[in-house]
């Protein structure tokens, strides 16, 4: 009878059976220089998957925004100070965005008309008004949707 034989647990196979332990010897791995060791193509596909999530964060805040400054605009009569707290919100964590990866902000730009797209839709399923009704390009710029002190008439 043969004694059992350990499991041998690569980084790869950490990564698959505990992704929490994965980064945290991934990170012991890398401050203590034993580059040879890391997970490479995990680390990799980590750290892109990473940057993702930022974009897709910002076009999330970025939509919200836009939805609600639209519907501040258009349905004036229904205007609350939930609607002013998620203008101001969305605003704040995209100025936060920006703070700490300004590189974001060319993203931003990149991505302004298709997010403000996204956001008509949108607006014109919550109020009932027609799609037509919100303007094919933004009646907001860049500038004005990240001012604090911006509101639509």
């Amino acid at each position: 009878m043969t004694a059992p034989q350990p499991t041998v647990t690569t980084n790869a196979n950490l990564y698959e059976q505990d992704f929490y332990l994965w980064i945290e010897t991934t990170a012991k791995q890398l401050t203590a220089g034993n580059f040879a060791e890391i997970d490479l193509v995990n680390l990799i596909e980590e750290i892109e998957s990473m940057g993702r999530s930022e974009k897709r964060a910002l076009e999330s805040n970025l939509v919200v925004l836009l939805m609600h400054l639209l519907k501040y605009k258009y349905q004036p009569e229904k205007r609350s100070k939930s609607w002013l707290s998620t203008i101001f919100e969305h605003r704040r964590r995209l100025n936060k965005h920006f703070q700490d990866s300004p590189s974001l902000k060319k993203y931003f730009l990149e991505t302004f008309a298709e997010c403000y797209q996204d956001a008509r839709q949108q607006a014109s399923i919550e109020t009932g008004l027609e799609l037509d009704i919100f303007p094919l390009e933004s009646p907001f710029n860049t500038d004005e949707c990240l001012n604090q002190d911006f509101l639509p008439d």
